[in-house]
């Protein structure tokens, strides 16, 4: 477990290491440079470089961790690569049972699976599961955490946002998440984009998470991350879902 600066979140917790790319998402993979990087300092969970590794060892990480905490499951990998076999992640699955005090917020590119895995299996109440629809292609990507049952929160990750999504139907989602690219080859995300999918949160209550410019700032110049900053318009619009669980909880 680590800590982190993702605004949406704030420690990472990382069992299964290591991806493929297959979306256009996945063109200038902030995880793939830091797996090699790791690999460089001789980190031994990253000897495999960014091949798919199961770590067995790091899954009572979360139970070992006082507090409460919003914990990002596998921000190194995608849970649900192929790679991944479906018993461990069920033993994934049984730990984030065990520690009802943390939300884990788990995102995949990989919906048909995620879908497949969760149509017998299913989603703790503590877990946020989520997809990322990066570009217009992405969007039939929706249709399949749609149909999830689950009593927890769904989210999209439009990040790093590549195209205008423009109409986009949020039904049977509870949060979106929006950011743009960083990175030396880091592509722009242009205003407008990024306007219209907070309109269409707003015309459909959707909570929205703008998360941060990157490496284009909102009047197109390039800068770090860090001086362009999450304003949109002057305001920073950084909305959270309600955890169902506490809702149910009010009403009983």
């Amino acid at each position: 477990m680590n800590k982190t600066n993702i605004a949406w979140t704030d420690m990472t917790w990382n069992p299964v290491t290591g991806c493929t790319k297959c979306s256009t998402g996945c063109q200038n993979c902030y995880a793939e440079k830091m797996a090699y990087r790791l690999n460089k300092m001789n980190c031994l969970k990253y000897i495999n470089g960014f091949n798919v590794t199961l770590h067995p060892e790091a899954l009572e990480e979360p139970s070992k961790t006082p507090g409460k905490h919003k914990i990002f499951v596998c921000s190194m990998s995608d849970l649900f690569h192929k790679d991944v076999p479906f018993d461990f992640i069920n033993k994934v699955m049984e730990q984030i049972k065990k520690c009802p005090e943390h939300t884990f917020i788990i995102l995949t590119k990989r919906d048909e699976r995620m879908a497949e895995y969760f149509e017998k299996n299913e989603v703790p109440i503590n877990a946020w599961i989520g997809i990322t629809v990066e570009c217009k292609e992405a969007k039939k990507k929706i249709e399949n955490i749609r149909k999830i049952k689950s009593g927890s929160v769904k989210f999209l990750s439009c990040e790093p946002l590549v195209e205008d999504l423009e109409k986009i139907n949020l039904d049977g989602i509870d949060w979106l998440i929006a950011g743009g690219e960083s990175g030396s080859q880091a592509r722009p995300m242009k205003p407008q984009w990024l306007k219209n999918l907070k309109d269409e949160c707003e015309k459909q209550n959707v909570p929205f998470f703008f998360k941060q410019w990157g490496t284009w700032g909102e009047d197109g110049k390039r800068r770090s991350k860090e001086k362009n900053g999450c304003k949109l318009e002057g305001k920073i619009i950084q909305q959270w879902p309600e955890k169902k669980s506490e809702v149910k909880n009010e009403n009983m």
